[in-house]
C-alpha cells in the first residue's frame, strides 16, 4: 500500500453516521485524488460493506474478532472482511484491546487471506512484541493523547522515533503510523520526519467543521 497514508478511523461518531459516513468516505476520496495522498478509511461497522462497494480509496474494518466463522453472534471474522470489499482491519485499537495470542493468530491470517493488517499498540514494549508477528502495519497511539488536543508528535516525540526503530530492526517490512492527537498537516510533517510512514487519526477528521479542510491540509504535510 502507497504511503505516506492517512488513515481515518470513523469511530461511532454521530456526525459520520448513517448517511453522513458514506459523504466523509468520498470527500476522502476526491481530497486524495486532487492531492495524490493515499486516503483510507475505517468506517463503523455497521456500514462496512455499505461504504466499500461505493467508494475506490482502502477501506478499514475497525475491528477483528480471532473467531472462525459459525457460531459467535455479534462477532466478526476476517473472512466477512473480506467479504465486504474492505482491504483489511484495525486490531487492537486501544477501544477495542485483544490479547497478544489473538492478535498473532489475525495477523497471521490476515496473510492467508490477503488482508492488511493495522496493529495498535500503545508503548514500546508491545509494539517489539507485536512486531515479531510482521504485520504490513503497526499504529502507535499513547492512550492518554487519544482524543487529546497534543500531538503524540508534540508530547512524546521519542516514543514515535524509537519505535519506528524498534520495529525496523525487528521487522523490517512493517510500516510505522502514529496517533493520538494528531490534528493538521504539521503533525503529519512531524511525524513523517520522526520516521513513521503515516497517521492513523479520528476526530479531528469526523468531528470537523470543515472535513474536506482539514483533510487538505493533512494531505499537504504528507507530500
Amino acid at each position: 500500500m502507497k504511503t505516506p497514508i492517512i488513515l481515518v478511523n470513523y469511530k461511532i461518531y454521530n456526525e459520520i453516521s448513517g448517511s453522513r459516513g458514506l459523504e466523509l468516505a468520498k470527500i476522502c476520496q476526491e481530497v486524495s485524488k486532487k492531492t495524490g495522498v493515499n486516503i483510507a478509511i475505517a468506517p463503523q461497522m455497521i456500514d462496512l460493506f455499505y461504504i466499500a462497494e461505493k467508494i475506490s480509496i482502502p477501506v478499514f474494518s475497525q475491528h477483528v474478532d480471532n473467531i472462525k466463522p459459525g457460531s459467535g453472534t455479534g462477532k466478526t471474522t476476517l473472512e466477512g472482511i473480506r467479504a465486504t470489499k474492505a482491504v483489511g482491519t484495525l486490531i487492537n485499537h486501544s477501544e477495542n484491546r485483544l490479547k497478544i495470542a489473538d492478535i498473532e493468530n489475525i495477523v497471521t491470517k490476515c496473510k492467508e487471506l490477503g488482508l492488511i493488517s493495522v496493529v495498535c499498540t500503545n508503548n514500546l514494549a508491545v509494539s517489539k512484541a507485536v512486531a515479531m508477528f510482521n504485520p504490513d502495519f503497526i499504529a502507535v497511539e499513547p492512550p492518554e493523547l487519544i482524543g487529546g488536543d497534543i500531538s503524540v508528535t508534540d508530547a512524546d516525540p521519542d516514543i514515535v522515533k524509537n519505535t519506528v526503530k524498534v520495529i525496523r530492526d525487528i521487522s523490517p517490512k512493517t510500516k510505522v503510523l502514529c496517533g493520538a492527537g494528531v490534528k493538521n498537516g504539521k503533525d503529519i510533517k512531524k511525524a513523517i520526519e520522526l520516521g513513521a510512514e503515516g497517521v492513523l487519526l479520528a476526530s479531528g477528521v469526523t468531528k470537523a467543521k470543515n472535513p474536506r479542510e482539514v483533510l487538505e491540509d493533512l494531505a499537504k504535510g504528507a507530500i
